[in-house]
């Protein structure tokens, strides 16, 4: 975040938000690479799963619950590997290069286990997400 803005609202100060932010701004500059024809197919889709991963951070934070939270992390964590899973066509197709994906792969998997220990943090007693949440105290 620029450092002059005002924080206005929680999500942007949370990492997990500030790294999808930084993360955005990596799969924009490699998306820009894609072929024209890609456009509106491969580069839409990219972006916007990458776009979804900041967005489900943010508006989880502004949900009432912990369990509401929760499931928007999970969103985020399906879009992570969404992002990954098209990079790896985009590889197969020669729009990027290992040497392009290794350091972005690296902290998409930062941000996977951020996202994974900020939603094993909530008060969540049952999730549908691999993250295995903390039981709930009695």
């Amino acid at each position: 975040m620029k450092e002059n803005m005002k924080v206005r609202s929680r999500f942007e100060k949370l990492e997990v938000w500030q790294e999808a932010r930084k993360i955005n701004r990596v799969i924009y500059r490699l998306t820009r690479k894609f072929p024209r024809e890609e456009m509106f197919a491969m580069t839409s889709q990219i972006r916007r799963a990458a776009i979804s991963v900041s967005s489900n951070i943010a508006e989880g934070s502004g949900r009432n619950s912990d369990k509401d939270f929760a499931h928007f992390l999970e969103q985020a964590s399906g879009s992570l590997m969404e992002v990954a899973s098209i990079f790896y066509l985009a590889l197969d197709e020669g729009y990027v290069g290992e040497g392009d994906l290794d350091p972005l792969f690296d902290e998409l998997e930062r941000l996977a286990k951020r996202t994974a220990s900020l939603n094993r943090s909530l008060e969540v007693p049952t999730s549908k997400t691999p993250f295995n949440p903390r039981p709930r105290r009695a």
